[in-house]
């Protein structure tokens, strides 16, 4: 018997890791740990007999431990992690468990990296960032440094996505904290940090054309981990992350109200009454959220990662676009998948050494993609789409002739 629980297993990301695990035989049983236990027992009803469901709560390291008992391994997939994967994780090095997450926040993915010597006490692999940014991003950037190229310069990861069928909380304020950090990026061969709204960050800001999703789409600096693990992995200049949410106009909305400051979580007086301006951003946005939807005519939700890679062969420039897309699936899926498929990696013994790792420290990049594209080919064809979702790349020479390459 091998279990694994998905905590977070109730939401956008874990919902979708939970049925793509279902849909393998790895586990012989797939726990859904939520807070919202009765969501979570529909939805192991609705699943079938391999699945239960437990309670938890992220916040509390008793019920985190209790909820992990007798499981072979965690996948946390509980945002926003800036706020809850410290206990998470410490409570599964506590229990002897190898864990995998899906965390997307730099200012704390450096705190857990700085666990590693008590995963390694225990005798656990922790891989943390095992979702699409960070995640997928990572082991294309190091497939490309590694089989593509003699030399790496620059790797820069682009993404977008929208559409999805509903966006919580966690998601929009996870959007507002990524808006209000300091932002990493590694530049001339150094970590720096730039702003959002102040003009080393406004400075960032560029357009790019995602193969299937549109061209011209703005990005922006986007306070992801790649930037801070990359390059203790590969020998590289500089690090970039950017990236949206669509429809932009959706995404430039979510910008202007936390530029107001309408994020704070300070009560003020309203006619009398205490308003918590965040608790109102998030309401705000939740309904403009559906109103620019319709008004765009925006469809089904799709996503798009592209991660350029620029460096040298045999003396000659060259750079790599490697591009993963989907008319069919977005944040949900294109998260949560690869999340299972790092859980199975890791219940096959795929993922090497002990401690806490990125992906690009403990997993080769063809060996995921084998485990991989299958569990997206079966997502597609549950919903109809099978075919949708492609991954895609390009050679470019420095003359600017472009070579779409078989993979």
């Amino acid at each position: 018997m091998t279990t694994v629980i998905v905590l977070g297993g109730c939401g956008a990301v874990g919902s979708n890791a939970v049925k793509t695990l279902v849909n393998t035989d790895v586990f012989s049983e797939v726990v859904i740990g939520d807070f919202n236990v009765e969501k979570a027992e529909q939805m192991a009803a609705e699943l079938g007999l391999k699945v239960s469901a437990r309670k938890f709560d992220a916040m509390n390291a008793q019920s985190c431990e209790d909820a992990m008992a007798g499981c072979d391994l965690v996948l946390n997939c509980v945002g926003p992690f800036y706020s809850t994967v410290k206990t998470i994780l410490t409570a599964a090095i506590k229990s002897g468990i190898n864990y995998v997450d899906i965390c997307d926040d730099p200012d704390v993915t450096l705190e857990i990296l700085g666990m590693d010597e008590d995963a390694k006490k225990a005798g656990i692999t922790a891989l943390i960032g095992m979702g699409a940014s960070p995640g997928i991003t990572n082991l294309l950037a190091k497939l490309a440094a590694d089989d593509f190229l003699d030399e790496t310069d620059t790797i820069n990861i682009f993404h977008t996505h929208g559409g999805e069928p509903f966006e919580g909380e966690g998601v929009i304020g996870h959007r507002f904290h990524c808006m209000s950090i300091d932002i990493p990026m590694y530049l001339d061969g150094e970590l720096r940090t730039v702003r959002y709204f102040e003009e080393d960050g406004v400075a960032l800001r560029q357009t790019f054309d995602f193969p299937l999703i549109g061209k011209d789409i703005p990005l922006y600096p986007y306070p992801h981990p790649e930037q801070l693990t990359l390059p203790r992995y590969i020998k590289v200049k500089n690090v970039t992350n950017k990236g949206s949410v669509l429809p932009i106009e959706y995404y430039q909305l979510t910008s202007e109200v936390c530029r107001m400051g309408l994020t704070s979580k300070e009560p003020i007086e309203v006619k009398g009454q205490g308003v918590v301006p965040y608790d109102f951003a998030v309401s705000f946005i939740k309904n403009e959220r559906e109103r620019i939807l319709k008004k765009t005519g925006f469809g089904a939700q799709r996503g798009a990662m592209s991660i350029v890679v620029q460096g040298k062969k045999n003396g000659e420039y060259l750079e790599f676009r490697i591009h993963t897309y989907s008319s069919s699936q977005a944040l949900g899926e294109g998260t949560g998948i690869p999340a299972a498929a790092g859980a199975i990696m890791m219940q096959q013994g795929q993922v090497a050494g002990e401690g806490v790792l990125p992906p690009e420290g403990c997993i080769k990049p063809m060996e995921f993609i084998e485990v991989y594209r299958p569990l997206v080919e079966i997502a597609d064809s549950d919903i109809g789409k099978s075919g949708e979702s492609s991954i895609l790349i390009e050679q470019v020479d420095a003359g600017g002739n472009v070579t779409n390459l078989e993979f």
